[in-house]
Protein backbone atom coordinates (compact mmCIF):
# COMPACT_ATOMS: atom_id res chain seq x y z
CA UNK A 1 0.00 0.00 0.00
CA UNK A 2 1.40 3.38 -1.01
CA UNK A 3 1.82 5.58 2.03
CA UNK A 4 2.27 2.60 4.37
CA UNK A 5 5.34 4.32 5.83
CA UNK A 6 6.48 4.67 9.40
CA UNK A 7 4.31 7.69 10.12
CA UNK A 8 1.17 6.09 8.70
CA UNK A 9 1.80 2.89 10.66
CA UNK A 10 2.22 5.04 13.78
CA UNK A 11 -1.11 6.79 13.15
CA UNK A 12 -2.86 3.47 12.62
CA UNK A 13 -1.42 2.14 15.88
CA UNK A 14 -2.45 5.28 17.76
CA UNK A 15 -6.02 5.11 16.42
CA UNK A 16 -6.44 1.71 18.09
CA UNK A 17 -4.40 2.06 21.24
CA UNK A 18 -6.92 4.22 23.16
CA UNK A 19 -10.69 4.45 23.15
CA UNK A 20 -11.75 7.53 21.24
CA UNK A 21 -11.92 10.34 21.99
CA UNK A 22 -8.74 10.59 24.05
CA UNK A 23 -7.55 14.10 24.81
CA UNK A 24 -4.35 13.08 26.64
CA UNK A 25 -3.18 10.96 23.69
CA UNK A 26 -3.88 13.75 21.20
CA UNK A 27 -1.98 16.13 23.47
CA UNK A 28 1.03 13.82 23.34
CA UNK A 29 0.80 13.56 19.53
CA UNK A 30 0.59 17.35 19.23
CA UNK A 31 3.67 17.71 21.39
CA UNK A 32 6.03 15.08 19.93
CA UNK A 33 4.51 13.87 16.65
CA UNK A 34 2.84 10.59 15.74
CA UNK A 35 5.91 8.39 15.42
CA UNK A 36 7.48 9.51 18.69
CA UNK A 37 4.11 9.21 20.47
CA UNK A 38 3.61 5.66 19.17
CA UNK A 39 7.11 4.72 20.34
CA UNK A 40 6.45 6.14 23.82
CA UNK A 41 3.18 4.23 24.11
CA UNK A 42 4.81 0.94 23.09
CA UNK A 43 7.71 1.43 25.51
CA UNK A 44 5.41 2.74 28.28
CA UNK A 45 7.73 5.68 28.84
CA UNK A 46 6.27 9.20 28.94
CA UNK A 47 7.34 12.67 30.00
CA UNK A 48 5.91 13.56 33.38
CA UNK A 49 3.33 15.95 31.95
CA UNK A 50 1.84 13.13 29.83
CA UNK A 51 1.47 10.50 32.54
CA UNK A 52 -2.30 10.39 31.88
CA UNK A 53 -1.55 8.66 28.58
CA UNK A 54 -0.15 5.69 30.52
CA UNK A 55 -3.56 4.80 31.95
CA UNK A 56 -5.50 5.66 28.78
CA UNK A 57 -3.42 3.24 26.67
CA UNK A 58 -2.65 0.52 29.24
CA UNK A 59 -5.20 -2.03 27.99
CA UNK A 60 -4.17 -1.94 24.32
CA UNK A 61 -0.55 -0.87 24.18
CA UNK A 62 0.59 -4.36 23.21
CA UNK A 63 -1.95 -4.71 20.37
CA UNK A 64 0.39 -3.97 17.48
CA UNK A 65 -1.89 -4.49 14.48
CA UNK A 66 -1.31 -1.29 12.54
CA UNK A 67 0.11 -2.84 9.36
CA UNK A 68 -2.65 -5.46 9.29
CA UNK A 69 -5.26 -2.72 9.77
CA UNK A 70 -3.83 -0.69 6.90
CA UNK A 71 -3.74 -3.76 4.67
CA UNK A 72 -7.32 -4.63 5.62
CA UNK A 73 -8.68 -1.16 4.87
CA UNK A 74 -6.83 -1.27 1.57
CA UNK A 75 -8.57 -4.53 0.61
CA UNK A 76 -11.89 -2.79 1.39
CA UNK A 77 -10.97 -0.02 -1.02
CA UNK A 78 -10.43 2.46 1.80
CA UNK A 79 -7.66 4.44 3.43
CA UNK A 80 -6.54 6.00 6.69
CA UNK A 81 -6.71 9.80 6.67
CA UNK A 82 -4.51 11.57 9.22
CA UNK A 83 -3.66 15.17 10.14
CA UNK A 84 -0.56 14.75 7.96
CA UNK A 85 -2.69 14.32 4.83
CA UNK A 86 -3.78 17.12 2.52
CA UNK A 87 -7.42 16.00 2.67
CA UNK A 88 -7.58 16.21 6.47
CA UNK A 89 -10.44 18.66 7.18
CA UNK A 90 -8.28 21.17 9.03
CA UNK A 91 -11.07 23.69 9.50
CA UNK A 92 -13.23 21.03 11.17
CA UNK A 93 -10.70 19.03 13.21
CA UNK A 94 -7.38 20.90 13.14
CA UNK A 95 -5.77 24.04 14.50
CA UNK A 96 -7.99 26.25 12.34
CA UNK A 97 -11.01 24.86 14.17
CA UNK A 98 -9.52 25.83 17.53
CA UNK A 99 -8.57 29.32 16.32
CA UNK A 100 -12.14 29.94 15.20
CA UNK A 101 -13.69 28.97 18.51
CA UNK A 102 -16.06 31.27 20.34
CA UNK A 103 -16.17 31.58 24.15
CA UNK A 104 -18.05 28.27 24.45
CA UNK A 105 -14.73 26.47 24.11
CA UNK A 106 -11.51 28.45 24.22
CA UNK A 107 -9.26 26.01 26.04
CA UNK A 108 -7.08 23.75 23.90
CA UNK A 109 -7.53 20.78 26.25
CA UNK A 110 -11.29 20.89 25.69
CA UNK A 111 -10.80 20.80 21.94
CA UNK A 112 -8.48 17.78 22.22
CA UNK A 113 -11.30 15.92 23.96
CA UNK A 114 -13.38 16.27 20.78
CA UNK A 115 -10.83 15.66 18.03
CA UNK A 116 -10.42 12.27 16.37
CA UNK A 117 -6.89 10.85 16.24
CA UNK A 118 -7.35 9.81 12.60
CA UNK A 119 -10.21 8.74 10.34
CA UNK A 120 -10.73 5.49 8.45
CA UNK A 121 -12.46 6.19 5.16
CA UNK A 122 -14.10 4.28 2.33
CA UNK A 123 -15.16 6.48 -0.55
CA UNK A 124 -14.05 8.44 -3.55
CA UNK A 125 -14.59 11.91 -2.06
CA UNK A 126 -11.88 13.90 -0.27
CA UNK A 127 -12.86 14.69 3.30
CA UNK A 128 -11.87 18.34 3.12
CA UNK A 129 -13.93 18.87 -0.04
CA UNK A 130 -16.94 16.97 1.28
CA UNK A 131 -17.05 18.87 4.56
CA UNK A 132 -16.26 22.32 3.16
CA UNK A 133 -19.94 23.00 2.42
CA UNK A 134 -21.88 20.48 4.45
CA UNK A 135 -24.85 20.12 6.78
CA UNK A 136 -25.69 17.33 9.20
CA UNK A 137 -29.22 15.93 9.16
CA UNK A 138 -30.29 13.81 12.11
CA UNK A 139 -33.40 12.48 13.77
CA UNK A 140 -35.35 9.55 15.10
CA UNK A 141 -34.89 5.95 13.96
CA UNK A 142 -38.69 5.56 13.86
CA UNK A 143 -39.94 8.59 11.93
CA UNK A 144 -43.49 9.37 10.98
CA UNK A 145 -44.47 9.74 7.34
CA UNK A 146 -44.22 13.50 7.94
CA UNK A 147 -40.63 13.17 9.16
CA UNK A 148 -39.61 11.01 6.21
CA UNK A 149 -41.19 13.44 3.77
CA UNK A 150 -39.50 16.44 5.39
CA UNK A 151 -36.11 14.68 5.46
CA UNK A 152 -36.43 13.81 1.80
CA UNK A 153 -37.37 17.38 0.89
CA UNK A 154 -34.64 19.10 2.91
CA UNK A 155 -31.86 16.71 1.88
CA UNK A 156 -32.79 16.97 -1.78
CA UNK A 157 -33.03 20.75 -1.71
CA UNK A 158 -29.78 21.17 0.24
CA UNK A 159 -28.01 18.87 -2.21
CA UNK A 160 -29.22 21.08 -5.03
CA UNK A 161 -27.67 24.03 -3.17
CA UNK A 162 -24.29 22.29 -3.20
CA UNK A 163 -24.28 20.89 0.34
CA UNK A 164 -22.88 17.51 1.32
CA UNK A 165 -25.48 15.77 3.49
CA UNK A 166 -23.84 14.27 6.58
CA UNK A 167 -25.53 11.80 8.92
CA UNK A 168 -24.95 8.64 10.91
CA UNK A 169 -26.14 5.91 8.54
CA UNK A 170 -28.83 4.68 10.94
CA UNK A 171 -32.38 3.65 10.13
CA UNK A 172 -35.01 6.38 10.02
CA UNK A 173 -34.13 10.02 9.35
CA UNK A 174 -30.42 9.25 8.79
CA UNK A 175 -31.16 6.76 6.04
CA UNK A 176 -33.83 8.99 4.49
CA UNK A 177 -31.38 11.90 4.32
CA UNK A 178 -28.62 9.79 2.73
CA UNK A 179 -30.99 8.32 0.15
CA UNK A 180 -32.49 11.69 -0.76
CA UNK A 181 -29.02 13.17 -1.30
CA UNK A 182 -28.07 10.26 -3.54
CA UNK A 183 -31.34 10.58 -5.47
CA UNK A 184 -30.59 14.28 -6.01
CA UNK A 185 -27.17 13.41 -7.41
CA UNK A 186 -25.34 15.05 -4.51
CA UNK A 187 -22.59 13.75 -2.24
CA UNK A 188 -23.31 12.37 1.20
CA UNK A 189 -21.11 11.25 4.09
CA UNK A 190 -21.88 8.78 6.87
CA UNK A 191 -20.05 8.67 10.19
CA UNK A 192 -20.38 5.18 11.67
CA UNK A 193 -19.84 3.76 15.16
CA UNK A 194 -17.62 0.76 14.41
CA UNK A 195 -15.03 -0.60 12.03
CA UNK A 196 -15.75 -0.09 8.33
CA UNK A 197 -15.64 -3.85 7.81
CA UNK A 198 -18.65 -4.17 10.12
CA UNK A 199 -21.45 -2.15 8.49
CA UNK A 200 -24.13 -1.31 11.02
CA UNK A 201 -27.02 -1.58 10.70
CA UNK A 202 -26.46 -4.57 8.45
CA UNK A 203 -29.62 -3.71 6.54
CA UNK A 204 -27.86 -0.57 5.28
CA UNK A 205 -24.88 -2.41 3.78
CA UNK A 206 -26.09 -1.60 0.28
CA UNK A 207 -26.72 2.03 1.21
CA UNK A 208 -23.18 2.32 2.61
CA UNK A 209 -21.79 1.04 -0.69
CA UNK A 210 -23.71 3.73 -2.58
CA UNK A 211 -22.59 6.40 -0.10
CA UNK A 212 -18.97 5.37 -0.69
CA UNK A 213 -19.46 5.76 -4.43
CA UNK A 214 -20.80 9.32 -4.15
CA UNK A 215 -19.12 10.52 -0.96
CA UNK A 216 -17.58 8.66 1.97
CA UNK A 217 -18.25 6.33 4.88
CA UNK A 218 -16.06 7.39 7.82
CA UNK A 219 -15.12 6.00 11.23
CA UNK A 220 -12.59 6.92 13.88
CA UNK A 221 -12.44 3.24 14.82
CA UNK A 222 -10.04 0.80 13.11
CA UNK A 223 -11.25 -2.29 11.23
CA UNK A 224 -12.78 -4.98 13.39
CA UNK A 225 -14.15 -2.60 16.04
CA UNK A 226 -17.62 -3.67 17.18
CA UNK A 227 -20.27 -0.91 17.42
CA UNK A 228 -21.26 -0.16 21.01
CA UNK A 229 -23.58 2.24 22.79
CA UNK A 230 -20.79 4.61 23.86
CA UNK A 231 -19.42 4.53 20.32
CA UNK A 232 -22.75 5.67 18.92
CA UNK A 233 -22.56 8.67 21.26
CA UNK A 234 -19.02 9.35 20.05
CA UNK A 235 -20.24 9.03 16.46
CA UNK A 236 -22.87 11.67 17.30
CA UNK A 237 -20.03 13.93 18.39
CA UNK A 238 -18.43 13.79 14.94
CA UNK A 239 -21.76 14.36 13.19
CA UNK A 240 -22.29 17.36 15.46
CA UNK A 241 -18.91 19.08 15.02
CA UNK A 242 -17.84 18.19 11.47
CA UNK A 243 -20.18 20.38 9.42
CA UNK A 244 -21.40 23.95 9.06
CA UNK A 245 -24.61 23.19 10.93
CA UNK A 246 -26.99 20.54 12.25
CA UNK A 247 -30.60 20.10 11.15
CA UNK A 248 -32.84 18.07 13.48
CA UNK A 249 -35.76 16.83 11.40
CA UNK A 250 -37.82 14.79 13.86
CA UNK A 251 -36.84 13.40 17.27
CA UNK A 252 -38.64 12.04 20.32
CA UNK A 253 -38.08 12.78 23.98
CA UNK A 254 -35.14 10.41 24.62
CA UNK A 255 -33.58 10.68 21.19
CA UNK A 256 -29.79 10.56 20.87
CA UNK A 257 -30.25 13.43 18.46
CA UNK A 258 -30.14 15.83 21.41
CA UNK A 259 -26.61 14.57 22.05
CA UNK A 260 -25.61 15.54 18.51
CA UNK A 261 -27.15 19.00 18.92
CA UNK A 262 -25.36 19.48 22.25
CA UNK A 263 -21.96 18.80 20.65
CA UNK A 264 -22.75 21.29 17.89
CA UNK A 265 -23.82 23.93 20.39
CA UNK A 266 -20.60 23.36 22.37
CA UNK A 267 -18.67 24.41 19.28
CA UNK A 268 -21.05 27.27 18.41
CA UNK A 269 -22.20 25.44 15.29
CA UNK A 270 -25.74 26.46 14.26
CA UNK A 271 -28.53 24.05 15.19
CA UNK A 272 -31.79 24.13 13.22
CA UNK A 273 -34.96 22.20 14.02
CA UNK A 274 -38.10 21.42 12.07
CA UNK A 275 -41.32 21.91 14.07
CA UNK A 276 -44.07 19.30 14.09
CA UNK A 277 -47.54 18.95 15.63
CA UNK A 278 -47.47 19.77 19.34
CA UNK A 279 -49.28 16.47 19.93
CA UNK A 280 -46.59 14.40 18.13
CA UNK A 281 -44.19 12.52 20.41
CA UNK A 282 -41.72 12.36 17.52
CA UNK A 283 -41.27 16.15 17.56
CA UNK A 284 -40.72 16.72 21.29
CA UNK A 285 -36.95 17.17 21.02
CA UNK A 286 -37.32 19.52 18.04
CA UNK A 287 -39.64 21.75 20.05
CA UNK A 288 -37.36 21.67 23.09
CA UNK A 289 -34.36 22.61 20.96
CA UNK A 290 -36.29 25.53 19.47
CA UNK A 291 -37.19 26.74 22.97
CA UNK A 292 -33.50 26.47 23.91
CA UNK A 293 -32.42 28.65 21.00
CA UNK A 294 -32.27 26.44 17.91
CA UNK A 295 -33.41 28.09 14.68
CA UNK A 296 -36.89 27.08 13.60
CA UNK A 297 -36.81 26.17 9.90
CA UNK A 298 -39.57 25.21 7.49
CA UNK A 299 -37.71 25.30 4.16
CA UNK A 300 -34.27 24.73 2.70
CA UNK A 301 -33.51 28.43 2.22
CA UNK A 302 -33.81 29.04 5.96
CA UNK A 303 -31.27 26.31 6.66
CA UNK A 304 -28.88 27.80 4.10
CA UNK A 305 -29.27 31.21 5.76
CA UNK A 306 -28.36 29.69 9.15
CA UNK A 307 -25.43 27.47 8.08
CA UNK A 308 -24.24 28.91 4.77
CA UNK A 309 -21.77 31.68 4.01
CA UNK A 310 -22.25 35.38 4.70
CA UNK A 311 -24.79 36.87 2.33
CA UNK A 312 -26.88 33.74 1.80
CA UNK A 313 -30.20 35.16 2.96
CA UNK A 314 -33.50 33.31 2.69
CA UNK A 315 -35.92 35.17 0.41
CA UNK A 316 -39.18 36.30 1.93
CA UNK A 317 -42.10 33.93 1.51
CA UNK A 318 -44.44 35.13 -1.23
CA UNK A 319 -47.69 35.97 0.56
CA UNK A 320 -51.01 36.02 -1.35
CA UNK A 321 -51.73 39.53 -2.63
CA UNK A 322 -55.27 40.97 -2.45
CA UNK A 323 -56.51 43.91 -4.49
CA UNK A 324 -57.40 45.79 -1.32
CA UNK A 325 -53.98 45.40 0.39
CA UNK A 326 -52.83 48.92 -0.55
CA UNK A 327 -56.03 50.73 0.39
CA UNK A 328 -55.75 53.30 3.15
CA UNK A 329 -58.36 53.95 5.87
CA UNK A 330 -61.08 55.95 4.09
CA UNK A 331 -60.86 53.96 0.85
CA UNK A 332 -61.02 50.69 2.77
CA UNK A 333 -64.04 51.92 4.79
CA UNK A 334 -65.90 52.81 1.60
CA UNK A 335 -65.00 49.47 0.02
CA UNK A 336 -66.15 47.57 3.11
CA UNK A 337 -69.44 49.49 3.15
CA UNK A 338 -70.50 47.98 -0.17
CA UNK A 339 -72.47 44.72 0.10
CA UNK A 340 -71.25 41.65 -1.75
CA UNK A 341 -74.22 41.15 -4.07
CA UNK A 342 -76.17 44.40 -4.33
CA UNK A 343 -75.64 48.08 -5.21
CA UNK A 344 -76.11 51.23 -3.07
CA UNK A 345 -76.30 54.97 -3.67
CA UNK A 346 -73.44 57.13 -2.50
CA UNK A 347 -75.55 58.57 0.32
CA UNK A 348 -76.20 55.12 1.80
CA UNK A 349 -72.53 54.17 1.45
CA UNK A 350 -71.60 57.38 3.32
CA UNK A 351 -73.95 56.49 6.17
CA UNK A 352 -72.52 52.96 6.49
CA UNK A 353 -68.90 54.12 6.23
CA UNK A 354 -69.43 57.09 8.56
CA UNK A 355 -67.82 59.53 6.11
CA UNK A 356 -69.01 62.83 4.54
CA UNK A 357 -70.77 62.44 1.18
CA UNK A 358 -68.15 64.46 -0.71
CA UNK A 359 -65.35 62.30 0.68
CA UNK A 360 -67.22 59.15 -0.29
CA UNK A 361 -67.62 60.37 -3.89
CA UNK A 362 -63.84 60.92 -4.08
CA UNK A 363 -63.07 57.49 -2.64
CA UNK A 364 -65.53 55.79 -4.99
CA UNK A 365 -63.78 57.44 -7.94
CA UNK A 366 -60.46 56.13 -6.64
CA UNK A 367 -61.85 52.62 -6.20
CA UNK A 368 -63.34 52.76 -9.69
CA UNK A 369 -59.94 53.66 -11.17
CA UNK A 370 -58.48 50.58 -9.47
CA UNK A 371 -61.23 48.39 -10.91
CA UNK A 372 -62.63 47.57 -7.47
CA UNK A 373 -66.08 49.16 -7.86
CA UNK A 374 -68.47 49.77 -10.79
CA UNK A 375 -71.00 52.60 -11.25
CA UNK A 376 -74.49 51.61 -12.34
CA UNK A 377 -76.41 54.84 -12.81
CA UNK A 378 -76.83 56.36 -9.36
CA UNK A 379 -75.74 53.14 -7.66
CA UNK A 380 -72.35 51.64 -6.88
CA UNK A 381 -71.46 47.99 -6.60
CA UNK A 382 -68.33 45.88 -6.01
CA UNK A 383 -66.68 44.68 -9.21
CA UNK A 384 -67.14 40.96 -9.52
Amino acid sequence: MSGCDGARVAWAYLSRVAEAPCGPLIGLIDAVGAEAAADMVRRREFPEEFVDVLEATAARADRVRAEADLEHIGHLGGRLVTPDDEEWPEYRFGELALKNQTPQMTHEDEWRELRPVALWVIGHGRLDDLLERSASMVGTRAPSSYGERVADQFAGDLSAQGFTIVSGGAYGIDGAAHRAALAAGGPTLAFVAGGLDRPYPAGHAGLFRRIGEEGAVVSEYPPGTVPGRHRFLNRNRLVGIATRGVLVVEAGFRSGTRNTATWAKHRAIPVCAVPGPITAATSVTCHQLIRDGATLVTRCEEVVEAVGTIGEIAPEIDAPVRATDDLDGPALRVHDALPARSALPASEIAAIAGLPGRAVIGQLALLESKGLVTRDGALWRLTR
